[in-house]
């Protein structure tokens, strides 16, 4: 019996073999991701008698070329989740507390050992599964830098055209991204662009503008954006230089916006090819996007033995806590878990929030929660919880009928 503990880092793995009774087979060594060290790591493993696990942890993306390799070869691979070996401890008291990559490989080997029947054998999800994964991470990256970049565009606004991010409504167009008030700013970048014409003059440019740029024109609209830029009190003069500072956030911004766009268009393509795709999105609430990001973060569904498992990975699970007399009734979310899929909840539940749909579940168990008086977040986390429960059964059960079909 063979426990290989892979401690993986960039670039790199540290590699530790135990087998029981604490016989070292091999101490703590360096292996680079390449081809030729880990064959030279593949023959190492095989040349051991009995039988061999390898274990190492979820560590980003870092884990997988390594994990598909050994796999490839035939060799048993299980990747666990860093929480479960964080809390593993084979020392004793007197044993001074510390973390380097030889001591988690050791530990890795160790764990496996301990859990030998338990370990899981890894098994890799499907391509488009992977790469819609690395869609949403990259999606999520850039709708936090566009939150900086359109609060940065506010403040400079503030200075030239105080208050024109307040001026339309509209929502971005799916096609580009782009903005109505971004892009009406880029053509009138301070308040004197419009309040220095004549209202007739402004009118016709304002019709230009909106035939060109495929928006909607009112009458009523151009007299309400004029009347608001005779009062504006801009603090920096209208010159070609204010023009500019403005043109380049806005430029950032709609670049942003446009790859944003993109994105959003390649993960419902990508989601639309998986089997649960139609099931997700007749769920309220969900839309191309989030049932994109919602299929994304929580992979194939059948990997979870029960909705229990579901509802634990996205973190959001209340362990219970009680000692002797000491038993609240009131837990928090553990949040041991992907804090992107809680993130995508969070989202999801706003918008049934939003919209309060009579006689849907989630939303009328929200209400009940609201109505006791409970926080905010604990009733959205409590909606959460639902609605992932619904997402398990309704996903499973079309799973099980495509199988049934097939």
């Amino acid at each position: 019996m063979n426990a290989v503990g892979i401690d993986v880092s960039k670039g790199k793995s540290t590699v530790a073999i135990l087998r029981p009774g604490g016989e070292v087979v091999a101490s703590p060594f360096e292996v680079s991701h390449n081809p030729r060290e880990l064959n030279g790591l593949v023959t190492l493993i095989k040349s051991l008698d009995g039988d061999t696990k390898i274990v190492m942890e979820y560590t980003g993306s870092y884990y997988l070329p390594v994990a598909l390799f050994l796999r490839k070869v035939g060799l048993f691979v299980s990747v666990v989740n860093p929480i479960l070996v964080k809390d593993y401890s084979n020392k004793s008291l007197t044993v001074r507390k510390g973390k380097t990559d030889k001591k988690d490989s050791i530990k890795l080997a160790a764990f496996a050992l301990d859990r030998w029947n338990e370990l899981p054998l890894f098994s890799a999800q499907s391509h488009t599964r992977t790469l819609l994964k690395a869609f949403n991470r990259q999606y999520n990256q850039y709708t936090k830098l566009k939150v900086m970049l359109k609060n940065n565009l506010i403040s400079i606004l503030d200075q030239a055209f105080p208050g024109a991010n307040t001026l339309f409504t509209t929502p971005a167009r799916k096609a580009d991204g782009h903005e109505k008030w971004i892009d009406f700013v880029l053509r009138f970048p301070h308040c004197e662009c419009v309040s220095k014409k004549s209202f007739s003059a402004f009118s016709k440019g304002y019709l230009s503008w909106c035939r060109k740029g495929g928006y909607n024109f009112s009458d009523s609209k151009a007299k309400e954006i004029y009347k608001f830029a005779c009062n504006c009190t801009p603090s920096l003069a209208d010159s070609v230089a204010a023009h500019a500072l403005v043109s380049a956030a806005i430029l950032q911004l709609n670049t942003l916006n446009e790859t944003l766009a993109s994105l959003q268009k390649e993960m419902d393509l990508l989601a639309s090819s998986l089997p649960e795709y139609d099931t997700v999105m007749s769920l309220y609430g969900v839309g191309s996007v989030l049932g994109s990001q919602l299929i994304a973060e929580i992979g194939d569904v059948s990997r979870f033995s029960n909705k229990k498992a579901l509802v634990g990975f996205a973190g959001i699970d209340a362990p219970p806590f009680q000692s002797g007399n000491f038993n609240p009734q009131s837990r928090s979310i553990s949040k041991r878990g992907s804090a992107a899929l809680r993130k995508t909840l969070f989202q999801i539940m706003a918008v049934i929030l939003q919209n309060a749909p009579a006689n849907e579940p989630v939303f009328l168990f929200m209400d009940k929660k609201r109505s006791e008086g409970k926080h905010f977040y604990v009733y959205m986390m409590a909606g959460a919880n639902k609605f992932l429960r619904i997402y398990y059964a309704r996903v499973m059960e079309s799973l099980n009928s495509l199988r049934e079909a097939a």
